[in-house]
Order: structure tokens, then C-alpha cells, then sequence
């Protein structure tokens, strides 16, 4: 009686077995060489007599085809956009332990001390003012620059709010509005530097860690240069500095 069982459960695992080996596999989607041999078979049982009766399978096989070329062509892109995004990787590690010059708005202060300033104009400027602005946004500092000839100039903060205390360290922001010959509101970009401490890979876009905590974007970067050495741009004394 045990052999009868046993001998039914070996009968039972092997038909299972060949059961699922028989069993085809279902496609849910038809691919290239699917679509050829359904217009193979097509074309030759087509009725000589009433040609135009395959048109829209025949338009299918061409959207398919041009669906396809598009897929690959979108598949080519990615793998140079990855290929692009690793070697601006490569190239924004060169720049760690340099000192880079960045469009930006953020500057640092630590022990009272903060980073440069750089702003400049195509023409004269009048009625420049620059306001320093705390995390929250709160306007904590604000300075009368006056007017200025088209020019590079830069500026370095005391780290001062308006009752004259120290600020606590941390990361401020500037924005520097003054008014064109006609006397329009003109928003003035802004540059920041410090030195680069590490890379950082976000959403496919490099940013540069500065020493201080600061990120720049690494398109943004507009001069590198060895720590220690003179900016290529000309600094002012402003009345605040004297």
C-alpha cells in the first residue's frame, strides 16, 4: 500500500513536471519579429484582386518601426547623458582643495569674520544698496554702496546687524539693487568664492562643498584659483570698510 503511494507520488511530481515544461509561455506584447511574421503570413494569403484591404496593418508595422527607432534613440541619449553626468563628476573633483569663484547668493560668516562679496556692472550704477538677509529671510543688515562706474568690485562684510552686534555663524544671504541711468530698478548678480571641500551628485547635477558648509552649482563656477593667491578681480575700500 506504501509502494502504490509512493510510486503515485512520484508519477504525481514527474506529470507536474512535464506539465509545466509543455506549457507555452504567453507574451503580453508582440515584438519586431512577431510583427514580420503576422505581415509575412499576411502578404501571402493577401487577395491579389483587393490590395488596399492591408493598408492599416501595413501603417501599424510602420508606427511600430518608427516607435522603435525612437525607443533606441532615446535609450543612445540616456547612456551619453549617464557618460556626460559621470565625466562632469571627474572634472568637479579636480577642484577640491581650490578656491572657486561661483555666481551665488549665499556668503558665510564665522567668528565675525565673512566670505567676499563680488558684484560688477556693464554701465554706471547709482543708488546701489545691498541687503544681508538671515536663514529665515529676514533682512538683518542693510548697506549704502552709493554709485559705481561699470566695473568688478567686491565687498566683505563685518558680520554686523544694525545695532551693531555679532551675528551668530552661519549662512547668509545678499541681494544688491541699484538703479540704471533711467533710473530703473536694476538687480545686480552676485559672486561668491571659497575653497572646495568635497562633490556632491544630486539629480544628475554636480554641486561643490565648500569648507564652510556653502554649495555651488559647477556651471556656476566662473574662476578657479590655488588658495592663498590674489582674486583676479580688483577690490574696493567702501565707506563701511574704513
Amino acid at each position: 500500500m506504501g509502494y502504490v503511494d509512493s510510486t503515485g507520488y512520484l508519477l504525481g511530481q514527474q506529470e507536474a513536471y512535464m506539465a509545466a515544461s509543455n506549457t507555452p509561455e504567453h507574451k503580453d506584447s508582440l515584438e519586431q519579429e512577431d510583427f514580420l511574421t503576422i505581415l509575412v503570413a499576411q502578404l501571402t494569403h493577401q487577395d491579389p484582386l483587393s490590395p488596399m484591404e492591408d493598408t492599416d496593418m501595413t501603417a501599424q508595422l510602420a508606427q511600430f518601426s518608427s516607435l522603435e527607432q525612437l525607443t533606441n534613440i532615446n535609450t543612445n541619449i540616456k547612456a551619453l547623458s549617464d557618460s556626460m553626468e559621470h565625466s562632469d563628476l571627474l572634472n568637479a573633483v579636480s577642484f577640491i582643495g581650490k578656491e572657486v569663484k561661483a555666481d551665488g547668493y549665499n556668503i558665510s560668516l564665522e567668528s565675525g569674520n565673512a566670505s567676499t562679496i563680488y558684484y560688477g556692472f556693464g554701465e554706471p550704477v547709482s543708488g546701489i544698496t545691498m541687503n544681508i538677509y538671515d536663514s529665515d529671510g529676514a533682512i538683518v543688515r542693510t548697506v549704502e554702496l552709493g554709485s559705481k562706474e561699470s566695473g568688478s568690485y567686491q565687498y566683505v562684510w563685518d558680520g554686523k546687524n544694525e545695532a551693531g552686534t555679532v551675528l551668530p555663524d552661519g549662512i547668509y544671504g545678499v541681494g544688491i539693487l541699484g538703479k540704471d541711468k533711467d533710473g530703473g530698478g536694476v538687480l545686480v548678480q552676485t559672486e561668491v568664492s571659497g575653497v572646495v571641500d568635497a562633490v556632491v551628485n544630486e539629480d544628475g547635477t554636480q554641486y561643490l562643498r565648500l569648507k564652510d558648509g556653502r554649495y555651488l552649482n559647477f556651471l556656476n563656477v566662473t574662476e578657479i584659483v590655488d588658495p592663498g593667491t590674489a582674486s583676479a578681480v580688483d577690490s574696493e575700500t567702501t565707506a563701511e570698510e574704513e
